[in-house]
C-alpha cells in the first residue's frame, strides 16, 4: 500500500495533561515523515489543531472534514490540502471513514468516544477490517479498556471485541503497528 490515509479522532480541546498535546504534535510530524495522509475533523483547536498543524509544518498531506454547524465552534481549518464541509456529524464520520486506511483515537471527549464506538461496531459487524488504534497516552483510556473488559465479562460482547482495538502506549509502538498493517 502506498501513501495510506490515517483517520485521527481526537479532542477539540487539549485536555489537562500536556502529554496529550505533545503526542498529537509528534503524531502529526510522524504522519508527514511517513507520507501518510492525515484525515481528521478539520478543527484548528485542541488536539485536532495540534495534529493538523504539526502535519502541515512537516510538509504532510491533510484532509479535513467538518459539519457546517461546527465551522465556528471548532474553528474550521480552511488551509488544509483538502477541506470538506458536510451537512451533519453522521456525514462527517462517513466521509472520514471512507477516506482512510486506519483509525487512531487520541484522548478526547464524547465526540471521540462516539467516533470510536461507531467504527468499532462496524468492525464487530464485519463491515470493515481497518486497524483501530487506541493511543493510551499516560493511561488516558485505562477506564475505557476496563469498561470494554466488563462488557465482555458480563456477556454483552464476545472476547473477540478486544481483538478489534490495538492499544498503543507510545508513538514508536503506534508506528510499528501501522507499518505492519501496511506491509
Amino acid at each position: 500500500m502506498t501513501n495510506p490515509s490515517i483517520c485521527v479522532f481526537c479532542g477539540s480541546r487539549s485536555g489537562k495533561d500536556p502529554a496529550f498535546q505533545t503526542f498529537a504534535e509528534d503524531l502529526g510530524a510522524l504522519l508527514a515523515h511517513k507520507n501518510w495522509r492525515l484525515v481528521y475533523g478539520a478543527g484548528d483547536i485542541g488536539l485536532m489543531g495540534a495534529v493538523a498543524n504539526a502535519t502541515q509544518a512537516n510538509g504532510g498531506d491533510t484532509f479535513g472534514v467538518i459539519p457546517v454547524h461546527l465551522l465556528k465552534r471548532e474553528v474550521g481549518k480552511v488551509d488544509l490540502t483538502r477541506f470538506i464541509v458536510t451537512e451533519n456529524m453522521h456525514e462527517r464520520k462517513k466521509v472520514m471513514f471512507m477516506n482512510c486506511d486506519a483509525i487512531i483515537v487520541l484522548p478526547g471527549g464524547a465526540g471521540s468516544l462516539d467516533e470510536l464506538f461507531e467504527v468499532l461496531t462496524w468492525r464487530q459487524l464485519g463491515l470493515h477490517d481497518k486497524p483501530i488504534l487506541l493511543a493510551n497516552v499516560n493511561g488516558y483510556w485505562d477506564a475505557l479498556i476496563a469498561l470494554i473488559n466488563s462488557v465482555i465479562d458480563q456477556g454483552f460482547a464476545d472476547a473477540s471485541l478486544k481483538d478489534f482495538i490495538q492499544v498503543v502506549d507510545d508513538l514508536a509502538t503506534l508506528e510499528s503497528t501501522l507499518d505492519a498493517a501496511f506491509s
